[in-house]
């Protein structure tokens, strides 16, 4: 059985998409969906970041990620349907919009402003409420109650079939298949790709669980050798956290100078932030936040910080200007942490040399580290489905894979410092 597709005036949209093809929006809700502000503004926010400081194509947007993402929902409900798996057409649509709006909390450069301008908010909470926010607007434009009810309890995890949240969020989700193929694609590094069209189709259900035919199970370790390649590569490469390390350290001089009343150039939006102490509290009971937040994208932080340059407060204008001219951090790795004294004789080397206070001169490097996990046997595992019907999870079905390796959590410890020379 096939999506069902809803003929519409100018609703019934074809995009062309680089890393797909021609993906389908196959009905008038998702259209509506996909037209709402907190939608459009994923097109503002560049999928990976800084890292096309390092891997120049690197200029993707979220948006284009979760209809990626999204196109890969449908693949999958049709493949599973093929296969006798039950799934309605509203189950089916909801799965598209969650998946949709998965990331629709994300902030400006990932996840930088989690841990600089709000406090205690991750954008997985930011995402919920963003969900219940568009429910309410489009319950009032189409005059339907809750037509988004069914896409936020699968996203929530609390739709009756577990299956679909799974292709939502789990070791091998639509959202790693399509953010594998993308990335490796606008990055040119090839490591990354996966065969996401065959494992959509190997796809099966069993006890309200996402198994594998044995015969995909190649692909799925392509799949998981792909995700670490591309962690080390590209999300988490020196550079590209480097650079990230210093946007905190400028937001955050930033956001200290605002609480000392310096007024700074920036955004209304950004104002918000950067001048009120804001928290989770403040996001589920002021709509404000929420509304401000949604205004928030890359143009206003690098307009900001462009800007910032010619500030009066040295540091800020300091870190700014080697920011926007990429003259990034330079990080060093460590063997183990710093001690008192190597942070206080960084302090003073900067403070010297830069002539400012010491308490100034934290600003000038950070201590960071970076870790990532190819497979975790304590969430979701995936499972292998043999010809005859037992079920094996894939650290224990791989001949290729060892165990111990897929499960180890790497990490890898760095000094990032401000460039003197």
């Amino acid at each position: 059985m096939c999506p069902i597709y809803v003929r519409m005036a100018n609703k019934l949209k074809i995009i062309n998409d680089p890393v797909f093809g021609f993906l389908s929006i196959p009905n008038e809700l998702i259209y509506d969906v996909l037209q709402h502000p907190y939608v459009q503004r994923l097109n503002r926010i560049r999928q990976l970041g800084l890292s096309y400081l390092v891997y120049p194509g690197a200029m993707h947007s979220r948006f284009g990620h979760s209809l990626g993402a999204m196109h890969l929902m449908q693949e999958a409900i049709t493949s599973l349907r093929l296969k006798g798996v039950e799934i309605t057409d509203e189950e089916a649509t909801s799965a598209m919009i969650a998946i949709l709006l998965h990331d629709i909390g994300h902030g400006p450069f990932s996840h930088v402003l989690e841990h600089t301008l709000v406090d205690g908010v991750t954008h997985e909470d930011i995402s919920l409420l963003m969900m219940e926010r568009i429910n309410a607007d489009l319950s009032k434009a189409r005059n339907e109650q809750g037509p988004l009810d069914m896409a936020i309890a699968i996203f929530k995890n609390e739709y009756h079939k577990h299956f679909l949240h799974q292709l939502i969020s789990s070791q091998l989700d639509v959202d790693r298949m399509d953010y594998l193929c993308r990335d490796s694609f606008f990055t040119g590094v090839q490591e990354g790709r996966v065969a996401s069209e065959r494992l959509l189709k190997m796809l099966d259900v069993r006890n309200d669980r996402l198994v594998v035919q044995v015969k995909g199970i190649y692909s799925v370790e392509k799949f998981l050798v792909a995700r670490r390649l591309m962690y080390w590569q590209v999300y988490l490469h020196k550079t590209s956290v480097a650079a990230e390390q210093q946007l905190i350290q400028i937001l955050s001089r930033a956001k200290e100078l605002a609480h000392k009343g310096v007024e700074l150039f920036c955004s209304p939006a950004l104002h918000y932030f950067l001048y009120n102490h804001i928290t989770f509290a403040d996001f589920a009971v002021h709509s404000e936040a929420l509304d401000r937040y949604a205004l928030l994208d890359d143009n206003d932080v690098l307009c900001a910080i462009k800007a910032w340059i010619s500030s009066g407060d040295k540091v800020l204008s300091a870190l700014s200007e080697s920011f926007i001219n990429r003259r990034l951090f330079r990080g060093e790795l460590l063997s183990e942490p710093l001690t008192d004294a190597q942070k206080q004789a960084l302090n003073r080397e900067y403070a010297e040399a830069l002539h400012i206070s010491e308490e100034d001169a934290r600003y000038f490097w950070s201590e960071h580290i970076s870790t990532s996990n190819t497979y975790s046997e304590k969430a979701d595992s995936i499972d292998i489905l043999y010809n005859d019907g037992t079920v094996r999870d894939i650290a224990e079905a791989s001949e290729i894979l060892d165990l111990a390796a897929l499960t180890r959590k790497p990490t890898k410890r760095y000094l990032f410092k401000y460039r003197l020379d």
